[in-house]
């Protein structure tokens, strides 16, 4: 059973939430005028593998739509209808955009490469293709960059190879658009690997099955989304490094002498919700002791990565929890 994706520890919230909207904005530019131009030359040419890839690119620009409902929606502050904020819904847009998008543009690319296995071969412009193609290639690997430049630096941050920062990371903006461009770059090479086999061959079933790869593409892509953000929905693990820095934050507050419990729960990207059992320094009556357990758990809510923590008070016998690096 694989580990739920968990980030390995917070980065810089504003500057990863800036970053996120510039990556997103770049996909959408360049993918609505992909659709446009791919569009153009599937009606000029009939290609099958060019209408998988105008469905490719018109599922990409609905997706980051989504997305940048996904970021408005999910970084709404808290209220009282949500202490917990509203981070989940960045999950649940995202999920909406991997199932409708993603999964319509397999469906399309797919159904589409299948008709034309068996449909008669007519007049195709060649050319028309692979300058779209090309231009395409040129406009999707500019935003790949964007994309693999704060990809990088995230998981630099944290010391993480980037392609497992990418599995693991709880931002699921990110993770969609990086895997979209990576899908997107592959996609064009699929298809014009078909187009090409196709004119060298005379035969258009090459042209089909380019079609339907990246159909397939397309829907390992959409599964892997799917998959990720209904962890995420359900109460995903964090990693142990998570585990330890969020108790290192506690056991270094000064009011706190030991933490025998604790239970850590995105509630968003880069959001925690916590729960843990203290042993305050000192003895003191009931009263005064609420009074400081409320305290730690605001200064515990001052940390950026943490939204909500719930402090109660450790038994006597329970055993103690120490960082990793401490044992």
């Amino acid at each position: 059973m694989t580990q739920p994706p968990a980030d390995a520890q917070p980065e810089v919230d504003q500057d990863v939430k800036q970053d996120s909207l510039v990556t997103v904005v770049v996909a959408l530019v360049a993918n609505g005028l992909l659709a446009i131009a791919k569009t153009a030359a599937a009606a000029l040419t009939g290609s099958a593998a060019m209408v998988a890839e105008a469905a490719h690119s018109w599922s990409d620009t609905g997706n980051e739509v989504f997305l940048l409902v996904a970021e408005r929606r999910g970084s709404k502050p808290r209220d009282a209808s949500h202490p917990r904020g509203y981070g989940r819904a960045t999950y649940t847009w995202s999920l909406v955009a991997a199932f409708g998008l993603f999964s319509a543009g397999a469906v399309v690319s797919v159904w589409h490469g299948l008709t034309e296995l068996t449909a008669e071969a007519g007049e195709e412009s060649f050319t028309v293709n692979y300058v779209v193609l090309g231009i395409a290639f040129l406009l999707e690997g500019t935003s790949f960059l964007q994309a693999t430049r704060q990809v990088r630096g995230a998981a630099g941050r944290i010391g993480l190879h980037p392609l497992r920062y990418v599995s693991r990371t709880s931002d699921p903006t990110l993770r969609a658009v990086f895997l979209e461009d990576f899908s997107a770059l592959l996609g064009i090479l699929l298809a014009g690997t078909g187009i090409g086999l196709h004119q060298l061959t005379g035969d258009p079933v090459w042209d089909a099955v380019g079609s339907i790869a990246v159909g397939v593409l397309l829907g390992v892509v959409a599964v892997f989304l799917m998959r990720r953000n209904m962890e995420y929905l359900v109460g995903a693990g964090t990693s142990p490094e998570l585990q330890d820095r969020v108790l290192t934050l506690l056991l270094g507050h000064t009011e706190v002498q030991r933490v025998t419990y604790l239970h850590l729960e995105y509630v968003g990207p880069r959001r925690l919700f916590v729960v843990a059992a203290v042993d305050l320094v000192g003895d003191d009556t009931e009263d005064h002791l609420a009074v400081r357990l409320r305290r730690v758990e605001n200064d515990t809510e001052k940390d950026d990565l943490i939204e909500d923590a719930v402090l109660t008070l450790s038994q006597p016998d329970d055993a103690d929890l120490v960082p990793a690096g401490t044992r």
